[in-house]
C-alpha cells in the first residue's frame, strides 16, 4: 500500500539554487526506505518537505488517508540542555496537553525501549554520551506514537561501534511498532544493512537514478558478516556511482 507520494517536487531556494527535482517517489506502508546521495543531492530537503517543514518550490505531496502522525529524529539530537532527559522525551506529550502521569508513564517507557540504563532518565543531557543523546532524540520522536519516521542522517557523527548499535535497535523498533522509516544516509553500508527499499539520488538538484530493493533476514545482527550482504552492498555501490557518472 502507498502510504504517500512526491509527484514532480522542487525545491529552489531564494539564491537561486535549485536543490532537489524534479522528484518522484512513493513511500510505502511499513518498508524502511533510505535515500542515499551526496552531500547536498537535496536528501534533507526532500524529508523535511516529507515532514511539512519546507514547502515545495513546484509539485505536491500526497497522503494515502490522509496526512501520517510524524516523529522526526534530525542530525544532531537537539535536546534542551536545561530539561533533564524526562522531560526532553515527554516534549510532544506536553505540546499535546497529555496529562502528566501518561506522559510520564509513556516517557519512561520510551526511554527504556531504546536501551538506556535507568539511572539516566533524570539526567541531564551533558552527563550523556554521543550515542546516548541520539537514543534520547529516538525516544522522544517514538513517545507520540508515529506512524511515519523520518530520519535525517541521525547517526552520521557516531563511531562505528555506537552507529551499528543503533543500527540494530532501529530494526527492532522498526519491526515491533510496524512502522514506516525514510531514513536520509550517504553510506552505502549503512543504507544496504537497514533497508528493505533503497533510493538513489543524483547530485544537486536532486532526483531519482534509481532504487534497489534488498532482500533481508528480519533478524539481521550478522547478515553484515555475509557474503549476500557484500554483494549488495557492491551493487548498491554500483547504483549510486552510476548515478554520479550520469549527472557528471
Amino acid at each position: 500500500m502507498i502510504l504517500g507520494s512526491l509527484d514532480r517536487v522542487e525545491r529552489e531556494f531564494g539564491n537561486g539554487i535549485k536543490a532537489l527535482g524534479p522528484l518522484d517517489l512513493d513511500i510505502r506502508e511499513g518498508e524502511l526506505l533510505s535515500l542515499l546521495g551526496p552531500s547536498g543531492c537535496g536528501k534533507s530537503t526532500a524529508l523535511k518537505i516529507i515532514a511539512g517543514l519546507l514547502p515545495p518550490t513546484a509539485g505536491k505531496v500526497t497522503w494515502t488517508g490522509g496526512k501520517p502522525a510524524m516523529g522526526f529524529v534530525f542530525q544532531e539530537a537537539t535536546l534542551m540542555p536545561w530539561a533533564t532527559v524526562r522531560e526532553n522525551i515527554r516534549l510532544p506529550l506536553t505540546l499535546a496537553r497529555v496529562r502528566q502521569s501518561e506522559a510520564n508513564a509513556r516517557a519512561e517507557a520510551a526511554f527504556h525501549r531504546v536501551g538506556l540504563p535507568s539511572t539516566f532518565l533524570d539526567s541531564y543531557p551533558r552527563a550523556l554520551s554521543g550515542g546516548m543523546r541520539m537514543r534520547v532524540s529516538i525516544a522522544r520522536a517514538l513517545v507520540a506514537r508515529p506512524r511515519l519516521l523520518l530520519m535525517d542522517e541521525p547517526f552520521a557523527a557516531l563511531d562505528e561501534i555506537a552507529r551499528d548499535a543503533l543500527n540494530e535497535d532501529l530494526l527492532r523498533l522498526w519491526r515491533e511498532d510496524g512502522l514506516t522509516i525514510v531514513f536520509v544516509t550517504h553510506s552505502v553500508f549503512e543504507s544496504t544493512f537497514l533497508s528493505t527499499r533503497i533510493v538513489a539520488m543524483t547530485p544537486r538538484p536532486g532526483q531519482v537514478a534509481g532504487e534497489f530493493v534488498i532482500t533481508a533476514p528480519p533478524l539481521r545482527s550478522g547478515w553484515r558478516m555475509s557474503p549476500e550482504f557484500a554483494d549488495a552492498a557492491r551493487r548498491v555501490s554500483s547504483l549510486l556511482r552510476g548515478a554520479m557518472a550520469e549527472a557528471a
